[in-house]
């Protein structure tokens, strides 16, 4: 199993991404510490440049298996399903920018065979004042059919993560995705499927997950208290069986809690996790 873990690009208010800051040390480290990989989460594509990143992933051995763009929700308010439309096609322009790196740094040598995924998680929004949960659940089919066809257009994937109930009102499950993935028929979109999220909301974790079979796109881990796997009561071992049964071929991402700090947590969860390989 390729195991990686989130680094921010630059400094946010998003709690769970452990790793931020100094983009070389954090790779140096991540890399000593034994991750296959990291994945990026970048708030804006134009403050990036696609040469230098893979250039510094390489430097490293690491591949990106993923982008993560939930820093444009959280710093900028962007939604595919906002009240106001031209917040929907910023959000919509953000996630083709975000396809249009995710091609770059895949036709790099960077990215995973079948290219980069762009992880459609907190932007998707959700259903705001006045506004029904069916007219949310339109705009976001709408936007996911164009975002999956700039990412297909670049040789990028696009991913939805189900979320729990707390964070957004739409898509907390498997089955909530898979309905959704229908309905926009791309082969472009897959799911993301996050082990915190879904302790939530899903009845079986390992039983969600063969339901999704080739559907899976991306996995997150984060143990039943948000830290790092092995700080809660999750059975990572189980899970691990499961997408091996799933026949599951992509990466397994670290995004928990810098608890009780970054370098520790990291270094935690790859212990864990490799234990259990």
């Amino acid at each position: 199993m390729r195991l990686s873990i989130v680094l921010s690009t630059h400094a946010t208010r998003f709690e769970n991404v452990a790793l931020r800051g100094d983009m070389e040390a954090n790779l140096a480290r991540i890399a000593a510490w034994g991750y296959d990989g990291v994945e990026l989460a970048i708030r804006d594509p134009r403050l990036v440049a696609a040469d230098g990143l893979a250039g510094m992933l390489a430097r490293h051995g690491l591949a990106l298996p993923a982008i993560g763009t939930g820093q444009a929700w959280v710093e900028e308010g962007l939604s595919l399903t906002g009240a106001d439309p031209a917040l929907r096609a910023a959000a919509v322009e953000r996630l083709a920018a975000q396809a249009v790196l995710a091609g770059r740094l895949g036709a790099a040598g960077v990215g995973p065979p079948g290219g980069v995924v762009v992880i459609v998680g907190l932007i998707r929004g959700a259903t705001p004042a006045g506004r029904s949960r069916e007219w949310a659940l339109d705009a976001l089919a709408e936007g996911l059919a164009a975002c999956a066809r700039a990412a297909q257009s670049h040789g990028a994937r696009l991913a939805l993560e189900p979320v729990n109930r707390y964070e957004s009102d739409l898509i907390h499950t498997a089955e909530d995705g898979l309905a959704l993935l229908e309905r926009v028929g791309s082969p472009a979109l897959g799911l993301l499927l996050d082990t915190f999220h879904m302790n939530i909301e899903e009845p079986s974790i390992e039983e969600s997950i063969r339901r999704v079979g080739a559907r899976l796109f991306h996995v997150h881990v984060a143990d039943s208290n948000r830290r790092y796997p092995g700080a809660g009561h999750l059975d990572f071992g189980s899970i691990l069986r499961a997408l091996a049964e799933a026949d599951y071929r992509g990466f397994v991402s670290g995004e928990f809690l810098p608890h009780p700090d970054a370098d520790t947590a990291a270094e935690r969860a790859i212990a864990h996790l490799r234990q259990l390989t």
